[in-house]
C-alpha cells in the first residue's frame, strides 16, 4: 500500500493548530471529521464564482449550479452503486434521511398492530423516528440484542420478525463499539421473510466501500460531514419502486408539479418530490468533492490504512492500567473505553489539556450505555490523518491521567 500519511495532513489546515499549548491531536471524527482543502475550495469557489438558486433560471448561472448539482446526485449514486442517480434524495444528513423514510413511506405503509425491529446498538437517530412512528400509527418496537463482546446476536432475528414486522432498520457500523454488522446477511434475511430494510451507513461509508445493490437494502443512509464533507448535506438511498409508495414528506417549492387552489396539487417526480425548498447548494458541491477526494486516495487504501492503525492503537491501549476496553477486537474507526471508575467526561477533561480531542459522553446510544451499565464511555475515533504518533500520545494521557487520579 502506497500511503504518504505527511502528504494527506498537509490537505487538512486545521491539524497544524495547537490546542492548549499542545499539537492537536484530533480523534473525534466519527463526530465529525475534518475538511481537507479540496472540499474547503470548492463550497468557496461555487460561492464566489457559480452560485445561484438551482432549478429555477434559465440564465446561465442558474443553469450551471443545477448542472453541478445533479452532477453530484449522479457521482452519489455511483458512490454507492446505486441502480440510477433518481434513487438519490439530498438530505440534511443520516437523521433528516431516516426521519423522512419514517414519516413517508412508514406513515403510510404501516398501521395498528404492525412490528418494526431495530437493535441495541443503534444510534438514537436510528430509534427515536421508529419510536414516533409506532406511536403515532400504535405499531410495535422489537430489540434485537446485543452479545457480552459488543457484536449483535443476530441468532435471534428470526424470533423477532413474524409476518406483521414491516421494517428491519440497522446500523452498518456501531458509532460506539466500532462493530462492523453481517448487513447483507441480516438483509437477506428479513428479505426472505418480505421485510422492507433500511441501513444507517453513517459510520460505514468513510471506511470501506459500499454497495447498495449486493447489499440489497431497500434504503441507505449516511451523513456527509462524517466523510470529510461539509456539514448540513446527506444522502438518502431510497429503491426506486419503493419511492413510488412513498407521498411527499415536506410542502413547498420545487416538490411540485402544479398547485392548484384551493386544492388538486400535484406532485414532482421522485427523488425532487422528497426535496422541498432551497437545497443546500453548496454543501452539494463540498459534498462531490467530499466523494472525489476519497475515491481518489482509494477506500481500499483507506481501509488498509484505518485497519493497521486501529490494530497500533488497540495493542498501546493494553499497557494502560486499568483501562477497559469496550467492543469486538474487529471493528472500524472507534474505539470506546472506560479509564477505572473515573467518569469519561473528567478523562475527556485532562486528554483536551494535553492537546487529544476525544468523544465522552453516551454517544446518543443510551440502550448501549444500559447494556454495560455505565452512564458514558470515552471514545477515540481514528481516520486516514490520524498517525501512530498521536496513538501514542492518547496512551501516555491516559497513563499519567491514571498516575493522577489513582486506579
Amino acid at each position: 500500500m502506497n500511503f504518504d500519511l505527511a502528504r494527506v495532513r498537509a490537505e487538512f489546515p486545521i491539524l497544524s493548530r495547537e490546542v492548549n499549548g499542545q499539537p492537536l491531536a484530533y480523534l473525534d471524527s466519527a463526530a465529525s471529521a475534518q475538511k481537507p482543502l479540496s472540499v474547503i475550495q470548492a463550497e468557496s469557489h461555487f460561492y464566489q464564482h457559480g452560485y445561484a438558486a438551482v432549478h429555477r433560471g434559465i440564465h446561465t448561472l442558474s443553469a450551471e449550479a443545477t448542472t453541478d448539482m445533479e452532477n453530484v446526485r449522479n457521482q452519489a449514486a455511483r458512490f454507492l452503486n446505486a441502480a440510477s442517480q433518481d434513487e438519490i434524495i439530498f438530505v440534511k444528513g443520516t437523521t433528516e434521511g431516516i426521519n423522512l423514510v419514517a414519516n413517508s413511506w412508514g406513515s403510510s405503509q404501516l398501521k395498528a398492530g404492525d412490528n418494526i425491529v431495530i437493535t441495541q446498538m443503534e444510534h438514537h437517530a436510528n430509534i427515536v423516528p421508529w419510536q414516533m412512528l409506532a406511536q403515532r400509527v400504535g405499531a410495535e418496537i422489537r430489540v434485537l440484542p446485543l452479545t457480552t463482546d459488543g457484536e449483535l446476536d443476530t441468532g435471534q432475528l428470526a424470533s423477532l420478525i413474524d409476518d406483521r414486522t414491516r421494517l428491519f432498520a440497522v446500523t452498518q457500523v456501531s458509532n460506539v463499539l466500532g462493530t462492523i454488522n453481517p448487513v447483507k446477511a441480516l438483509v437477506a434475511q428479513a428479505k426472505a421473510a418480505g421485510i422492507v430494510t433500511l441501513i444507517d451507513g453513517a459510520q460505514a461509508v468513510m471506511h470501506h466501500k459500499v454497495d447498495v445493490q449486493d447489499i440489497d437494502c431497500d434504503f441507505y443512509v449516511f451523513s456527509g460531514h462524517k466523510l470529510y464533507g461539509p456539514t448540513g448535506i446527506g444522502v438518502l438511498y431510497a429503491r426506486k419502486a419503493l419511492q413510488e409508495q412513498m407521498p411527499p414528506w415536506e410542502g413547498g417549492g420545487s416538490m411540485i408539479a402544479n398547485v392548484v387552489l384551493p386544492e388538486g396539487t400535484t406532485f414532482n417526480s421522485a427523488p425532487w418530490r422528497f426535496e422541498a425548498g432551497s437545497p443546500n447548494t453548496g454543501g452539494i458541491i463540498g459534498l462531490g468533492a467530499a466523494l472525489t477526494w476519497v475515491e481518489t486516495l482509494g477506500l481500499d487504501n483507506i481501509q488498509q490504512r484505518e485497519q493497521m492503525l486501529m490494530r497500533y492503537a488497540l495493542d498501546k491501549l493494553a499497557s494502560v492500567p486499568d483501562l477497559i476496553v469496550y467492543g469486538p477486537q474487529r471493528r472500524a474507526g472507534v474505539i470506546a473505553f472506560n479509564l477505572g471508575n473515573h467518569h469519561a467526561y473528567d478523562v475527556g477533561s485532562f486528554l483536551d489539556q494535553y492537546g487529544i480531542a476525544i468523544r465522552t459522553g453516551h454517544h446518543c446510544a443510551m440502550p448501549l450505555m444500559s447494556h454495560y451499565a455505565v452512564p458514558a464511555m470515552c471514545r477515540a475515533s481514528f481516520a486516514l490523518y490520524n498517525s501512530e504518533e498521536e496513538a501514542d500520545r492518547l496512551v501516555a494521557g491516559l497513563i499519567r491521567i491514571h498516575r493522577l487520579l489513582g486506579g
